[in-house]
């Protein structure tokens, strides 16, 4: 699908060459009565629309669940998807495997629309998780949340975002330290966000 859609829950953008902020999280990673009180927190102008994304980062950054992407095997295997078919069917420009969520930053292309991107991404790595946990089930969450750029102010504060991630979950000290993000292929460690 192109331009303005819906698969549910939340609206959705995609347009060739728009770069993409997406984040998607293992299913146990939030109750649904936790986002239920977000949301109705929200309809009762108690909190608005950012204060309602703050808490759930918040809480997603405690690092709720199985945590299946603290393992290093998956971990390193869920980046690898990422970046797998980086430069043909999308540019990765940044992204974060954190213990129950990754972020990614890309720009779409025009042969490959953002559902198909985020569905192959999580199908692979749905299947390697389960293969490698020998379980069954349910790995990542139905719908993630995706935002396109608006500019290259929006741009970088997205990518600082992703990047000081673990830094902000107090996972590491330095973004340049965490071995599942794009922060470590920097020549030196940035200081500009």
């Amino acid at each position: 699908m192109r331009g303005w859609y819906s698969r549910g829950y939340l609206p959705h953008f995609d347009e060739p060459e728009t770069i993409q902020f997406i984040t998607f999280r293992l299913a146990d990673s939030m109750p649904k009565a936790f986002l239920d009180a977000c949301a109705d927190a929200l309809r009762h102008g108690e909190i608005d629309e950012q204060e309602r994304r703050e808490k759930i980062e918040y809480y997603l950054d405690q690092g709720h669940g199985a945590c299946w992407l603290k393992n290093p095997t998956i971990a390193h295997m869920v980046e690898d998807s990422l970046r797998h078919f980086d430069g043909e069917r999308y540019c990765l420009l940044a992204w974060c495997v954190m213990p129950n969520h990754v972020h990614a930053l890309a720009e779409m292309v025009e042969s490959h629309p953002l559902e198909e991107v985020i569905h192959s991404w999580k199908s692979y790595s749905a299947h390697q998780i389960n293969r490698l946990l020998k379980r069954t089930g349910r790995v990542w969450q139905p719908e993630g949340f995706d935002r396109f750029m608006r500019g290259p102010l929006h741009l970088a504060r997205t990518v600082a975002y992703i990047e000081e991630n673990p830094v902000v979950a107090g996972l590491v000290a330095s973004a340049f330290d965490w071995p599942y993000s794009s922060a470590r292929f920097h020549d030196e460690p940035r200081e500009d966000y």
